[in-house]
C-alpha cells in the first residue's frame, strides 16, 4: 500500500487521471462489439487484475455524467473495455494512462520487486476439489453437429466427466444422446435447457450436487472446475460463470452466458424450477431467461472470469497471461483440440493442493 500511494502522488491531484495495466486487441473481437475494427491495438483498457485508478476530479465528472445521460449501451459484455470507452468519450475524455507498477506479475517473481500491485502465483484453493462424482455434466447438441462437434468433446475433456449425458433432438445410440422431446431451434435453445434442470431432479439421473451445462462447442477443465467450486456451498443457490448484463442502467439484470458454460448449485435449480419460471419460447436466449428468473428472486448471478464465452483469440493476450482458464466457446476458426491442449488440458489440481487457501469468490 505504501508503495501504490507513492506512485499516485507523481499524478496531480486536481487534473482528471486514468491509470492502469494498459490492455488491447491484437484483432477486433465480438465481445468487444468489433470496435475499432480497422485498428483495434490504437485503444487501451486496464487489466482490472492489476488494479487501475481515477483521479477525484474525474470520478466527480463522470458520477454526473452518469446521472445526466443514459448508458448508450444496453449489454454489458466485458465491463472493463466498455468503462474505458466511457471514460474516453469519443476522445472528448482521458486515455488510459499505463503506471507500471500497477502488474499482474507473481507475487514471488524477481520482476515483481518494483511492483505496487501482483497476483497469487497458485490458482485459488477454499479446501478439497469437490469429487468429479458430484458434478453432473449436461451437453446441449442436435443431430447436425453429431459429427463434427461432438467427437471433439469426446477427445478431449468428456473421460474427465463422471455423470454426462448428451441431450439433441435425436436421439443417437452410438454417442449416445437423450431426445427430450424439445425441437432444435437455430438459437436459444431455452425449452431444452429448462427440460434439462427439470431432468436433473428427476429420478432418471444420479442426484449430485452440481449442474453444469455447456453447449457441444464449449472446451472445459473439469478439474478446473473441481478446485473453483471448493470455494461455493452446493447447499445454497449458486448461479456460477462468465456474468454479462442487460439494461443494468435502466433495472435490469444479470446473467451468465451460457457457451462458458452455467453452473448451478441443486439448491439453485430447486428454487429456480419452484418459483414457476418459464420460457416464453423454445427458442427464447436460455441464459438471458434465467438471469430473469434469478433476478426476480433476488439471487445472484456469480461471475468467474475464468470463464469464457469466447475464443482464446477473442481475449487480449496479456489478459489470458496470468489466468488459468475453465473454458472457451465456439469452434470457428481455429483447431479446437489444439486450443483445448493449450489452454486447458493441464491438471489444475496438482498445483492448487501446494497448500493456498484463498476464497475465490468473485460477485463484483
Amino acid at each position: 500500500m505504501t508503495k501504490l500511494v507513492q506512485v499516485l502522488a507523481k499524478f496531480e491531484k486536481n487534473k482528471e487521471w486514468f491509470l492502469g495495466k494498459p490492455l488491447h486487441d491484437v484483432e477486433s473481437t465480438i465481445i468487444h462489439h468489433y470496435a475499432f475494427a480497422e485498428n483495434p491495438s490504437v485503444f487501451k483498457y486496464p487489466d482490472f487484475a492489476a488494479a487501475w485508478a481515477l483521479s477525484i476530479p474525474l470520478v466527480v465528472r463522470l458520477a454526473n455524467k452518469v446521472k445526466d445521460e443514459p448508458l448508450k449501451s444496453d449489454f454489458t459484455i466485458d465491463l472493463k473495455h466498455e468503462i474505458a470507452l466511457y471514460i474516453w468519450d469519443n476522445g472528448k475524455g482521458p486515455h488510459l494512462i499505463a503506471v507500471p507498477e500497477l502488474c499482474t506479475d507473481p507475487e514471488d517473481s524477481p520482476q515483481a520487486q518494483h511492483c505496487a500491485t501482483t497476483l497469487s502465483s497458485e490458482p485459488p484453493l477454499c479446501g478439497e476439489p469437490v469429487n468429479k462424482e458430484d458434478i453432473f455434466v449436461a451437453v446441449k447438441t442436435c443431430q447436425k453437429f453429431h459429427s463434427e462437434r461432438v467427437p471433439v468433446i469426446k477427445k478431449t475433456w468428456e473421460k474427465d466427466a463422471f455423470f454426462l449425458e448428451y441431450y439433441s433432438d435425436h436421439a443417437d445410440p452410438s454417442i449416445p444422446t437423450i431426445d427430450l422431446g424439445v425441437p432444435n431451434t437455430e438459437r436459444g435453445h431455452c425449452g431444452k435447457t429448462f427440460a434439462i434442470l427439470e431432468r436433473f431432479l428427476s429420478s432418471a439421473v444420479p442426484k449430485t450436487k452440481w449442474l453444469l451445462v455447456v453447449d457441444d462447442d464449449t472446451l472445459i477443465s473439469l478439474s478446473r472446475l473441481q478446485v473453483l467450486l471448493s470455494c461455493y456451498d452446493p447447499s445454497e443457490p449458486v448461479c456460477l460463470g462468465e456474468r454479462y448484463g442487460y439494461g443494468l442502467s435502466q433495472g435490469g439484470y444479470s446473467y451468465i452466458t451460457g457457451g462458458g458454460g452455467m453452473v448451478f448449485s441443486r439448491e439453485a435449480v430447486v428454487q429456480l424450477l419452484n418459483s414457476g419460471c418459464k420460457c416464453y419460447s423454445n427458442d427464447a436466449p436460455d441464459d438471458m431467461v434465467l438471469g430473469m428468473c434469478l433476478n426476480a428472486l433476488g439471487l445472484p448471478a456469480t461471475h468467474s472470469p475464468l470463464f469464457h464465452q469466447a475464443r482464446p483469440e477473442d481475449y487480449a493476450r496479456d489478459f489470458l497471461a496470468h489466468q488459468v482458464p475453465i473454458s472457451f466457446h465456439k469452434h470457428w476458426n481455429i483447431d479446437p483440440i489444439a486450443v483445448y491442449n493449450k489452454w486447458l488440458k493441464d491438471d489444475w489440481r496438482a498445483k492448487a493442493s501446494d497448500g493456498l487457501n484463498k476464497s475465490a469468490k468473485t460477485e463484483l
